[in-house]
């Protein structure tokens, strides 16, 4: 046989050059602990939307509360009659009480000009204000409504994201690009008409607004799609056209795995281009399902791409023929259960536990391997195999686990080491 030739082993490995974030300007959004930095070179902000009623406060407190404690850095709730922005500033004196400091983003359409200027606290307790460029009015009022919510943030030291939405995109802009493309030489396919119309809204928005007299430092900017390949030309055109913050989403993603994998796949190319300053992942939740769940999908878009870490990985094989009981399944779930309840207050006591990883595998074939790569890990039997699982801590085998009762041994020693790494204890050792 005649072996292929390889490299020498010193040029093996090309080092893979540096991601390189794309320059843009800093947001400040909001004051106090809870402030939120978004572009500037600052780590990708994780923020979310409520979908109850605002004008229910104690309902919209209980997401808003529910999304910070998930990881959720900024939280945007729609505005859009009185009732909503006259219980604004109530939400955000529960939040306080509660000690809950994540900034407020008010969502506004069509009437947001005259619910800021009638209800001046909605106003201040709000930390940014969203606006549409397609339909925050219509014909000739449009010019004079954006331009007062403008001059209110202004007023107010409120950031504003402008953001341009393809279900809502500006018709006369579209109309006037689709008939000069029409009279071009060499005319381009409407999708892409469309697209530069969505980048030109965002831009030119962003354009009067300064001209007003907002700041650039007060300013981020969207433009959403809800196709994966024009989310990515859309955001590309703004990128390379612009230094403000830009804020990352896919709209009207879907729900359950076709919102998460249209998400992820869109967002995770931009985002490794280097655009991208905060994300939002739009999920249609289950009915009365668990809003968080979007809040989770960016954490771990986020963590697996190595961007920034949230929560302690769990390794866990996908099963196969080796392992007919469902054991190891059962304990990979419960583990990474026992990680996210106990995140909050492991956060608080143990600095640094969001770089643990844990792995739980199934058999002998690559179990003791992956096991040793984590912190800490625990190789389960396979079907046929001796009924033993061995536990490796940083990297060396510390114990073997049997009987019926290995799962609730193995949380109980997950539990110890999290202490004694990250929280100097010592007490721990008994386990080993």
């Amino acid at each position: 046989m005649t072996e292929p030739a390889f490299p020498p082993l010193c040029e093996t490995e090309i080092p893979a050059e540096p991601l390189t974030r794309r320059q843009s300007v800093a947001v400040r959004v909001g004051s106090g602990p809870g402030a939120v930095t978004v572009g500037g070179g600052a780590p990708v902000v994780v923020q979310s939307m409520t979908n109850t009623d605002t004008a229910d406060i104690d309902a919209t407190v209980k997401q808003v509360a529910a999304l910070a404690q998930a990881g959720s850095e900024l939280v945007r709730i729609t505005v859009d009659r009185d009732e909503a922005a006259a219980a604004v500033p109530k939400i955000r004196e529960k939040l306080d009480a509660m000690g809950v400091s994540v900034p407020l983003v008010g969502d506004f359409h069509y009437i947001g000009h005259k619910l800021l200027a009638d209800h001046p606290a909605c106003a201040e307790a709000l930390a940014k204000y969203r606006i549409n460029p397609g339909n925050v009015g219509f014909k000739e009022k449009k010019d004079k409504q954006f331009g007062a919510i403008v001059e209110l943030a202004i007023k107010h030291d409120k950031a504003v994201r402008i953001g341009a939405n393809w279900g809502s995109l500006d018709q006369d802009m579209l109309t006037e690009l689709m008939d000069e493309n029409a009279r071009a030489a060499r005319p381009v396919d409407a999708r892409a008409v469309m697209r530069e119309a969505m980048a030109r809204s965002a831009l030119l928005s962003a354009a009067r607004a300064e001209e007003i007299g907002l700041n650039r430092d007060r300013i981020i900017l969207s433009a959403k799609v809800s196709g994966v390949q024009d989310l990515i030309s859309v955001y590309r055109m703004v990128g390379r056209r612009s230094d403000y913050a830009l804020h990352l989403g896919l709209t009207e993603a879907g729900m359950g795995s076709k919102g998460i994998v249209a998400s992820s796949a869109a967002l995770g190319i931009l985002l490794q281009e280097g655009l991208g300053d905060t994300i939002r992942v739009s999920l249609t939740p289950e009915p009365n399902g668990d809003r968080t769940l979007e809040v989770q999908v960016a954490q771990e878009i986020l963590q697996t791409m190595g961007f920034r870490t949230f929560v302690p990985l769990v390794a866990a094989c996908p099963g196969c023929g080796r392992t007919t009981s469902t054991v190891f399944q059962e304990l990979a779930r419960d583990i990474q259960g026992l990680i996210r309840d106990r995140m909050p207050e492991w956060k608080k006591v143990y600095p640094g536990v969001e770089t643990l990883n844990v792995a739980v595998m199934g058999c002998i074939v690559n179990g003791p391997g992956e096991s040793k790569h984590a912190d800490i890990g625990i190789s389960l039997p396979g079907t046929g195999e001796t009924p033993a699982a061995p536990v490796f801590i940083d990297g060396k085998k510390a114990m073997t686990l049997r009987g019926e009762g290995i799962a609730q041994d193995f949380e109980k020693i997950v539990e110890d080491y999290v202490a004694r790494r990250f929280g100097g204890k010592s007490d721990a050792s008994a386990a080993e």
